[in-house]
């Protein structure tokens, strides 16, 4: 199985960006994490992150044909991107939403995913765990369809 994680705008900021948010968690103490679970679970993850929109529809529109399934966090593209939205349907892979933070918790504007509805399911507010727990819940998705 293999599957995609994508990451948006500014998570590459992750570990210095309002820690009292997002936690000190560099992003890459989060793929290293990541890495460790898929290769318990014997399943090959590609690490996308972009800051610019247009790379990460790319990527999920590339994915459909290297890929299982997809766990993205959208970031602050989860509120605005239509374009986000219609590639997760155009791939028509199962796709987890995950956010580091409870955005429900957060400025009223966080609070609506223009994302989530085209996706299986959504986790949130479980900092870089929460990664772990959409795989286990895209890993079962996928499983259920073979």
């Amino acid at each position: 199985m293999k599957i995609l994680v994508a990451n948006g705008p500014n998570l590459n900021l992750l570990g210095i960006r309002e820690p009292a948010v997002y936690g000190s968690e560099t992003l890459q103490a989060i793929q290293s994490m990541i890495n460790e679970f898929a290769a318990e679970q014997s399943i090959e993850i590609t690490h996308f992150q972009s800051n610019v929109e247009g790379e990460l529809v790319n990527a999920i529109g590339a994915a459909k044909a290297d890929v299982d399934g997809i766990v993205i966090n959208p970031a602050a593209f989860t509120h605005t991107s239509v374009a986000l939205r219609d590639a997760i349907v155009a791939c028509g892979l199962p796709v987890v939403e995950v956010h580091i933070s409870n955005t429900h918790q957060r400025e009223g504007f966080r609070h609506t995913s223009l994302t989530a509805p085209v996706c299986v399911g959504q986790i949130m507010g479980f900092g870089g765990y929460g990664y772990i727990l959409a795989l286990q819940a895209l890993i079962k998705r996928v499983k259920q369809k073979t």
